[in-house]
């Protein structure tokens, strides 16, 4: 019946902040800004090779900045990506190791909490 999650819509306080934050330290690219409704705007990204996009989102009541957490991005070198986001200035947790592999947590301006993961051979 259904085929992929389109969007994922992320609550944001300043879509500015925002945008820059997913453009310039998680290396997203904006596929669409603009205006939307008086204050708000539609700015839509996608981070290469992945399906779902993000909308930076500042007009659901019910989904105040900082509600959304534990969305996975998985990686294929997860000791790299965490450098390479330390580098751009990113907060990342430690990486610990699970059952299923490694995954490391970093939030954005609002505390949006993410995780990065990267799968264990045998998941």
């Amino acid at each position: 019946m259904f085929t992929k999650i389109a969007i994922v819509s992320i609550p944001v306080k300043d879509q500015e902040i925002a945008k820059t934050f997913y453009a310039d330290v998680l290396g997203w690219h904006v596929l669409e800004d603009m205006p939307m409704i008086p204050g708000s705007r539609w700015l839509r990204l996608e981070f290469p090779g992945v399906e779902t996009r993000i909308v930076l989102a500042n007009w659901f009541q019910q989904m105040p900045p900082g509600c959304v957490q534990g969305i996975v991005l998985i990686t294929e070198d997860i000791i790299k990506t965490c450098a390479e986001l330390k580098q751009r200035g990113l907060a990342v947790s430690e990486i610990k190791q699970q059952p299923y592999g490694q995954e490391a947590t970093f939030d954005d301006p609002d505390g949006n909490g993410w995780v990065l993961q990267q799968l264990a051979a045998h998941a």
